[in-house]
């Protein structure tokens, strides 16, 4: 299917609860950028969700969101009737909200590795690419995120470590 058939509705989205979440919520819907439009809408409900739970908790719902995130992302793209639709945007939520609990605090620092993230998940250097390629489904859709935030992760805690801050 052409990229323009596959290009989601609002009708689409609120046609099923997994729809709705792999959409970001409808972030995934922006004609342009979408994968940017659901980092930048996870960056703003960070405070929102990790604000009013610990730091045990918060991590057991993102454990718990990754989880949905595969099956919302795998019903969603079989819906769509493509591999990994830009309009699924779950996975850079998930990514973005890993890396902004585990990045230095502050503002610059949290720019930083959000912008990082886009950087790694359109690069997708190895071994990004390969499981992109390796895994099907849902959890395709959803690892090769994780590794980016993973490489975010290790840039970060690098420059934190050379710039004498705390990571």
């Amino acid at each position: 299917m052409s990229a323009e058939r596959t290009r989601p509705s609002v009708a689409f989205l609120l046609q099923h609860p997994a729809h709705f979440i792999a959409l970001g919520f409808g972030a995934g819907l922006s004609p342009r950028a979408p994968g940017t439009v659901g980092s930048l809408l996870a960056w703003a409900l960070y405070p929102l969700l990790r604000a009013p739970v610990s730091e045990g908790l918060f991590l057991l719902l993102l454990a718990s969101f990754f989880l949905a995130g595969v099956i919302a992302c795998d019903r969603t793209a079989k819906a769509l009737g493509t591999k990994d639709p830009g309009a699924v945007v779950w996975d850079e939520m998930i990514a973005v909200w890993l890396v902004l609990f585990f990045c230095p605090p502050g503002l610059a620092w949290q720019a930083a590795g959000v912008a990082l993230f886009r950087l790694f998940d359109i690069a997708k250097p190895e071994p990004i690419a390969t499981l992109e390629r390796r895994f099907r489904g849902g959890l395709g859709i959803m690892i090769d995120d994780l590794a980016a935030a993973g490489y975010v992760l290790l840039v970060l805690a690098l420059a934190a470590h050379f710039l004498g801050e705390g990571a």
